[in-house]
């Protein structure tokens, strides 16, 4: 199937088959879709957390919007932003970078040293919020591979971020969670599945300057 086709397939799904479950080469290529998406610099300033833990989920899924999709779903997946940028954080992904590219480490500072003053001037927050947007880019790549494993899926914001936060320890590690990414199989049963996908026409939402 094309990409077209298989965008057409998914939908945002409502209710999840609990004994089915992800095989593990199938979620690793979803993270793989995840990890290869571009980023502001190619920081990568976020990271993901797999949650399959039924007990986790549960714990998680308090104050949710659908809690019972996140505790049926297979798997959750936690997008998680850096919550600062830092000299750390930055020459450590260059040093990465040169490092696979084979050129001395240092050898992109020109470019380093303008980003590092243009997170510096701003605050935690304006940084943070700008991590958060990363995420979304990879969000997307996973649901498209989700897809065309004829996987279904559903993002969500309607989560309690600082619970998340908190059960997952995430302060210590320097994140905050963004959003998440339910993964699993569709229950026969959920009233979403045979409705028309329903989407503006192209000549709406497509804006043309000739």
């Amino acid at each position: 199937m094309s990409l077209i086709e298989d965008l057409n397939w998914r939908y945002a799904t409502k209710k999840y088959n609990p004994t089915k479950k992800i095989s593990e080469e199938n979620l690793n290529k979803i993270l793989e879709a995840a990890r290869l998406a571009p980023t502001s610099s190619g920081l990568q300033p976020f990271r993901i957390l797999v949650i399959s833990n039924p007990e986790l989920r549960k714990k998680l899924s308090e104050n949710a919007l659908n809690p019972e999709v996140m505790v049926e779903c297979s798997h959750v997946l936690v997008f998680a932003a850096w919550d600062n940028y830092t000299n750390e954080r930055i020459d450590t992904m260059f040093d990465r970078t040169t490092d696979e590219r084979g050129l001395p480490r240092g050898r992109l500072s020109s470019y380093t040293d303008k980003i590092k003053v243009i997170y510096a001037n701003q605050t935690a927050e304006e940084n943070f919020n700008h991590a958060a947007k990363q995420t979304y880019i990879a969000l997307g790549m996973a649901l498209a591979q989700a897809a065309e494993l004829k996987i279904d899926s559903t993002p969500a914001e309607g989560f309690d971020s600082a619970l998340t936060d908190r059960v997952l320890d995430l302060k210590s590690k320097g994140l905050k969670s963004v959003t998440l990414l339910y993964l699993g199989y569709r229950h026969e049963d959920d009233y979403l599945a045979p409705m028309k996908k329903a989407r503006n026409a192209m000549e709406e939402f497509v804006i043309e300057y000739k």
